[in-house]
């Protein structure tokens, strides 16, 4: 049998109000080293037991905030200044952009920091204690309650902290003795705890090898998805057909759908191969203000609102300075007035020069209302008072 030491007293209540009692008792006394088991919460024992709030929360927030600060200054580093990535004109650095990183940083720093002290500050986890060698202790999952002092409190001394139990009215008092040696943890549970991290290694271990071995063989796919289904590649070759190819050519005289263009003044802009000059579609005041409505969300941004080239990309181009931008065209210059109203119309369609084509994001009736109003704005940087009505001209002077 192995020689034991004192842990410490162990008193036992049968009621909420003894323990409580005895709670302030010790307290007042001055013990440090102490703690209270019931079979459920007691409210108000904090107090009782003089527990100080625990540090926790300000552990939790300063981590919360390492986490904001570190991932703000991860995002400036490697937008603004490692490799600093011009787009649109756009600021290399803006924090509401860097919210969401920040956001979902400051909640993982704080919830794993939070996980883990709870654990340590705990001393968790702890397979034994040396109260779970008295057999009265059971009950204090049940319906009884019981205050234990430890030895190692300062002012612990069995004699008197005996006396001070007592007099709490305590239905008993006994020392709990606890092995010199500790305790021993049984051998299975070491033995699950190292074919444990055995099994989790095994997976880490296939990884790196399969990531750094040279093999003939095709790798390990435990889910096929679509990497192995019957298909043909690109380019591959076929004995399905004569020709021995896969890809098929298109079948003369076919059009995809949605591809036949009867209308080439409409679709193209175009009459007998030549830019058109009039509007294939009716010019009515709707179709302008369609125009005025699609120009300001797709051109002005380059073009400005008046079609003089001085749109926000354009302005932030020139304030950095970095030579690269070619400036947008001004859209009431002659050059540009004196294009056939199919030119402009086939410019939007096809893009010209650093300008990429629109065709996907605007419809064609929306592109001959952009036309319209452009036509408006040319003829509106040249206007004079003589183009605007008689009884409107009061309202100018």
């Amino acid at each position: 049998m192995s020689e034991t030491r004192t842990f410490g007293i162990v008193a036992e209540y049968g009621d909420v109000d003894s323990v409580m009692a005895a709670a302030r008792r010790i307290r007042d006394a001055g013990y440090r080293r102490w703690d209270v088991h019931t079979p459920f919460p007691v409210h108000g024992m904090d107090d009782a037991m003089g527990v100080r709030p625990t540090i926790l929360p300000w552990i939790t927030l300063g981590a919360g905030l390492s986490g904001l600060g570190l991932s703000i200054l991860l995002q400036w580093w490697t937008n603004a200044h490692d490799y600093a990535f011009l787009i649109s004109g756009k600021p290399l650095f803006s924090l509401p952009a860097n919210i969401p990183v920040a956001f979902e940083s400051t909640i993982l720093f704080a919830a794993v920091t939070t996980f883990l002290l709870v654990f340590v500050l705990n001393g968790l986890p702890r397979f034994y204690h040396p109260l779970f060698r008295m057999a009265k202790f059971k009950k204090a999952t049940d319906d009884r309650f019981f205050v234990a002092i430890e030895a190692r409190d300062e002012k612990f001394d069995p004699g008197a902290t005996r006396k001070l139990l007592e007099s709490t009215g305590a239905a008993s008092v006994e020392i709990c003795e606890e092995p010199l040696d500790g305790q021993v943890l049984p051998g299975w549970v070491k033995f699950v705890g190292v074919l444990g991290i055995t099994l989790a290694m095994i997976p880490l271990v296939v990884a790196y090898r399969a990531r750094n071995a040279k093999t003939d063989t095709p790798r390990l796919h435990l889910v096929g998805d679509m990497d192995f289904q019957p298909k043909y590649k690109t380019q591959a070759a076929s004995p399905l057909f004569a020709d021995g190819r896969a890809m098929r050519p298109q079948v003369d005289g076919t059009i995809a759908r949605g591809e036949l263009r009867e209308n080439q003044h409409l679709e193209l802009g175009t009459v007998d191969g030549n830019f058109a000059d009039g509007f294939p579609v009716a010019v009515t005041r709707e179709l302008m203000e369609r125009g005025r409505n699609r120009f300001d969300i797709y051109c002005s941004v380059c073009h400005g609102y008046g079609g003089q080239g001085d749109g926000p990309v354009a302005l932030r181009a020139k304030e950095l300075g970095e030579g690269a931008f070619v400036a947008p065209t001004d859209l009431t210059d002659d050059y540009v007035k004196k294009q056939p109203a199919g030119q402009i119309y086939a410019t939007i369609r096809n893009g010209i020069r650093t300008m990429p084509s629109y065709a996907a994001q605007i419809p064609v009736a929306d592109r001959w209302a952009i036309v319209l109003y452009l036509r408006a704005l040319q003829r509106h940087s040249d206007a004079s008072i003589a183009d605007v009505p008689l009884e409107k001209r009061e309202e100018i002077k």
